[in-house]
């Protein structure tokens, strides 16, 4: 049948991008839509960290900190470019944790899973050493740990262009309208978001990943007799001017046992983050409330010697995860660890991912195939977790040398613009200069390093149709460009 795949997947997020990988690459023909853009929602609203989760051990939940540890390396090899590691400074607050619960959290850190890349825990002294300057002077003791800071939605579009490299369809900005099982097919009703044009795609396996709207799929779309349950969860982010010199981030405790992160941001800012509040409103219109970014400053009043008020913040998010259902009133106590549900009629199975963590979306997707094997039992077997992502295929994974060898063959780009080029796209940097031998051959400029030939490599190769796309999710640069330089970017895209 035309226009008949062996999946279809809901959703275009992390989990979704990434099933749509591992899936394409075993040989099964895959189809994905997002309503939106690919990483619009939470997978691009978060902490911006492939961590093991050091709090979860408070929560005795090890299997997820050594999965989502064991993850942390592979992800470092695959992808080196978009995931860098971060040390991390932990103020000691004694009457929050003493210091040998810490102590004891921070052995089992270093030691769940076998770590190649980055350094071990240790004891700190703030009072002799810099990592201290930024703190109020009460703060004498703190420890020293490493995870990593990702590029978040670019990680999402390197495992998209994955699937796409192995003959997967990605239909973004796509609003998935119905599914219904007919006779050996799931019939799949989708409309573009543009044109308003209603068309079909068919499937023998349906995957709602969903994220936060997954229940809202099961429930208001599809026809099926699958019930479950989910709380969301709602985080919110702040982005202030750079609150400390040096490329380390803060884990701040507070007195709610929530912890609070500062990260360095663009080299320019600082990011805040996360709150944790119960969300039952609408989906499509998240925001931060001031109680949330009074919630924010408070913990930062308390650690930093540098005041910090609501008109020092230069730009804000927030995004809804989505967690198994428990009966906990306390939305920290809840697992962060995901769900698969799979319902099989007429042989023709719905498969339904409930939570997860950006960490842990290659192994979900891995876990997602095993569970689809009885129904191709043709289809090759694991292969992601040695294989690097499309950008990421350095030599002998050295990025330094690398950037090194890119900045003398481009070295009439400039220097910022040379280096977000290979720290975004890696080795694929080349096919987007092309043949541009000086700065003219980049075409129209908009601003902030922002040139015509990227913004036509992004559409063509990329999925990006809005300056939105471009400019929050593809760059990040939504974050430099003036608001004219902004609407020249956006009557661009919508000539294009």
């Amino acid at each position: 049948m035309e226009n008949e795949s062996d999946i279809f997947i809901i959703g275009g997020g992390i989990n979704g991008a990434a099933i749509a990988a591992d899936a394409a690459g075993r040989g099964l023909s895959v189809s994905l839509c997002e309503k939106n853009d690919l990483a619009s929602g939470t997978s691009s609203a978060c902490s911006k960290l492939i961590h093991g989760g050091l709090r979860y051990l408070e929560l005795y939940e090890f299997g997820l900190v050594r999965s989502a540890l064991k993850e942390r390396e592979i992800l470092l090899a695959r992808a080196p470019h978009l995931i860098s590691p971060l040390e991390f400074i932990l103020p000691h607050e004694k009457h929050l944790r003493p210091t040998w619960l810490i102590r004891i959290g921070l052995f089992l850190y270093d030691h769940l899973a076998k770590r190649h890349y980055l350094p071990r825990s240790k004891s700190l002294n703030l009072q002799k050493n810099s990592r201290g300057d930024a703190l109020l002077p009460a703060f004498k003791t703190g420890f020293s740990y490493y995870d990593c800071f990702v590029d978040d939605s670019r990680l999402v579009i390197a495992n998209a262009l994955s699937a796409k490299n192995n003959g997967a369809e990605i239909l973004t900005h796509t609003a998935f309208l119905s599914a219904k099982r007919d006779g050996s097919i799931w019939k799949i009703e989708l409309q573009d978001a543009v044109s308003k044009n209603i068309f079909y795609r068919y499937a023998k396996t349906l995957i709602n990943v969903g994220g936060p709207w997954v229940k809202e799929v099961q429930d208001n779309i599809l026809t099926t007799d699958l019930t479950f349950e989910v709380e969301l969860d709602k985080g919110s982010h702040m982005v202030v001017p750079k609150l400390y010199e040096g490329n380390f981030a803060y884990i701040l405790q507070n007195s709610d046992n929530r912890i609070v992160f500062t990260i360095p941001f663009l080299e320019k800012f600082t990011l805040i983050g996360t709150t944790d509040i119960a969300f039952s409103e609408n989906l499509d219109a998240v925001k931060i409330t001031s109680i949330e970014q009074e919630y924010l400053l408070n913990v930062i009043s308390q650690y930093f010697k540098k005041p910090l008020g609501k008109e020092s913040i230069v730009w804000s998010y927030s995004g809804v995860r989505c967690l198994q259902a428990s009966g906990e009133h306390n939305l920290k106590n809840i697992t962060r660890d995901y769900k698969l549900l799979i319902e099989n009629k007429n042989k023709l199975p719905l498969l339904t991912v409930i939570g997860g963590k950006l960490t842990t979306h290659r192994v979900l997707a891995e876990q997602v195939l095993e569970k689809l094997k009885p129904y191709y039992p043709r289809m090759s077997g694991d292969w992601t977790a040695h294989q690097p992502l499309p950008g990421g295929d350095f030599v002998n994974h050295d990025l330094t040398a690398f950037l090194k060898q890119f900045k003398k063959e481009y070295a009439w780009l400039p220097e910022d613009v040379v280096t977000r080029y290979a720290k975004s796209y890696g080795t694929r940097a080349s096919l987007l200069l092309g043949q541009a031998r000086q700065i003219s051959d980049l075409g129209e400029y908009f601003g902030c390093g922002l040139y015509q030939k990227e913004v036509d490599y992004l559409m063509q190769h990329e999925w990006a149709r809005t300056a939105d796309d471009i400019l929050w999710r593809r760059t990040k640069l939504g974050l430099f460009l003036s608001i004219e330089e902004a609407e020249k970017l956006n009557k661009f895209c919508n000539n294009t």
